[in-house]
């Protein structure tokens, strides 16, 4: 049976209480011991697959089609534990289900309350697949105080005390704030916070407090007498260069000591480390840099870009260069060259995105790297945009687009090589879509085969003809063009396993132009590459040395 640990968040949000779990997870791995981890956010949507991206950032994908909170990606990119659907609950969710009962007459006609009907939907939630891992993560989404967390908390307190003693820590991550005026760190927000969590029966265990400032043993000293946990209980955690450096960090702070002490567990074994002592060897060990433009419609919140920030990332580690990402607004070259905005970088990026915003500068970035022979990755709507550059400067069609644009217009006005996706094989059954249909959960999700042309530069780049990947869109590269682009030279080098499906794109007399209908993001982390970014990284990188 799982040992089970519940982050919590006070004083402020976005302190890091995803990245400070996963980091832990990492921990507890290099001793041995096995990880699972686990996402319960308060917001009343059914999942965040129909935020916008200004909201919420990123919506990461698991393999079994779940659509998630992008903590979910640290959590992977950390552990190596792939996230499944039952990773991942929101308020929306648990309510929907309760209801559902409730109709079904599931509760034999009682009155349906937050508590019990709702905290044990949250409790039944939270103990799936225990008995597989020796430690479950659990971190609150929100901060103490918020009024939609409180069930959440409510259930983790009765979950705590329905198991044996020991079973359960609590692990708090609050703010230390510095007021220059006074040259101090100030404690009493963390006291506040604590005090909030115990007044709804939760006494923290361990205390993570975020600081700029070194954070003095007399204060540390204050922290614990007054929030009534051991001294060597609180850990400081300070701004770092890279997220990867976490790990390590916190090693060296004691975090995970402090968490096998709070269980008893002694002697603890000894973590070996040396997976992240590599990552950070490459880190800062970097012997060149590249200059990579992504080229998308959310730069104004780089989360909606994390996984793609951080594959970036991973695939300079590879090749142990520095990848100095730019985010370029596709909207500003709609209209025209894109040469002052583009010149200079030795790779092209253009993510996934919904709707016609900005795609004519996406259009019009692929044109300027297959035309200037510069390194290009399309994903999801960057390959379609790619197709749609081809069909049109290329093929010869010269009203191409999608579908998804007249869709959203309320007219016909293209060419439709990109149409709305109505039929798919999902393992042993028939998908079947209407344009019609509700916006959330409809999508084809989650991992997929492809098969990978004999000879094609991505077989090389994957060193098999065969790869699963996770997807995340309604719109489908129509193969009734396949011919006319392949006479052209743009090959369609990756299919669905029925023949039917597009699932990669390259340009034949090109160094390396590859579009994607997958997110090959998901799936790297900085000790394992997704092996197209890491190639992509290596082509930018032969680019840099010519220039």
């Amino acid at each position: 049976m799982a040992r089970y640990i519940f982050i919590t968040g006070g004083v402020v949000s976005s302190l890091g209480k995803g990245l400070t779990a996963a980091a832990l997870g990492a921990l507890l791995q290099a001793r041995g011991y096995s990880v699972r981890m686990r996402k319960l956010d308060p917001y009343l949507n059914v999942d965040p697959g129909t935020m916008s991206p200004f909201e919420h950032g990123e919506v990461f994908v698991t393999d079994d089609g779940a659509e998630t909170d992008l903590d979910l990606g640290h959590y992977e990119r950390f552990t190596g534990v792939a996230a499944r659907a039952t990773d991942s609950v929101s308020s929306g969710r648990i309510y929907t289900n309760v209801l559902e009962k409730e109709r079904r007459g599931d509760y034999l006609g009682k009155t349906i309350q937050v508590i019990p009907h709702v905290t044990n939907e949250i409790k039944d939630f939270i103990e799936i697949g225990d008995d597989e891992v020796d430690f479950m993560l659990c971190e609150i989404g929100g901060t103490v105080g918020d009024i939609e967390a409180l069930p959440f908390f409510e259930a983790i307190r009765q979950f705590s005390q329905e198991r044996p003693r020991g079973q359960c820590i609590f692990m708090h991550l609050t703010l230390l704030p510095f007021l220059a005026a006074s040259g101090e760190l100030k404690t009493k927000p963390t006291q506040h916070s604590v005090k909030e969590l115990r007044s709804i029966g939760i006494a923290p265990d361990v205390l993570v407090c975020r600081a700029e400032h070194e954070i003095p043993e007399k204060e540390r000293g204050k922290i614990a007498l007054f929030c009534n946990v051991r001294p060597d209980a609180v850990i400081p955690a300070y701004d770092l260069k890279s997220i990867y450096e976490a790990p390590m960090a916190f090693h060296n702070v004691g975090l995970d000591q402090a968490v096998l002490d709070a269980f008893q567990i002694a002697p603890a074994p000894k973590p070996d480390l040396r997976r992240w002592e590599d990552v950070e060897d490459r880190i800062h060990n970097a012997e060149g840099e590249v200059r990579v433009a992504v080229v998308g419609k959310y730069i104004q919140l780089e989360d909606a870009y994390k996984s793609i920030k951080e594959a970036l990332m991973h695939g300079g580690m590879a090749n142990r260069v520095r990848v100095k990402l730019e985010w370029v607004d596709a909207e500003l070259f709609d209209n025209e060259d894109p040469a002052p905005y583009l010149a200079g970088f030795h790779a092209i990026l253009v993510p996934g995105g919904f709707g016609e915003r900005g795609t004519e500068g996406k259009i019009k970035a692929a044109q300027f790297a297959r035309e200037r022979k510069i390194p290009y990755l399309g994903i999801c709507l960057g390959m379609q945009m790619a197709v749609v550059e081809a069909a049109r400067n290329v093929a010869g069609i010269k009203d191409a687009g999608s579908e998804e644009f007249d869709h959203e217009a309320g007219e016909t006005r293209f060419t439709p090589v990109v149409y709305h996706l109505k039929e798919w094989v999902q393992g042993n059954y028939r998908v079947k879509r209407k344009v019609s249909d509700d916006k959330g959960g409809t999508m084809r999700l989650g991992a997929y085969t492809a098969t990978l042309a004999e000879g094609s530069k991505v077989a090389e780049i994957y060193g098999t003809t065969t790869i699963e990947e996770r997807h995340r869109h309604r719109y489908e590269v129509d193969t009734k063009y396949r011919d006319q682009l392949e006479d052209c030279g743009l090959h369609f080098s990756g299919m669905s396993p029925d023949g039917r499906l597009p699932e990669i794109v390259e340009w034949k007399d090109h160094p390396w132009f590859i579009g994607v209908q997958f997110h090959p993001e998901l799936k790297s982390k900085p000790f394992d590459p997704a092996p197209l970014f890491a190639d992509f990284v290596r082509a930018a990188k032969e680019i840099e040395r010519l220039v």
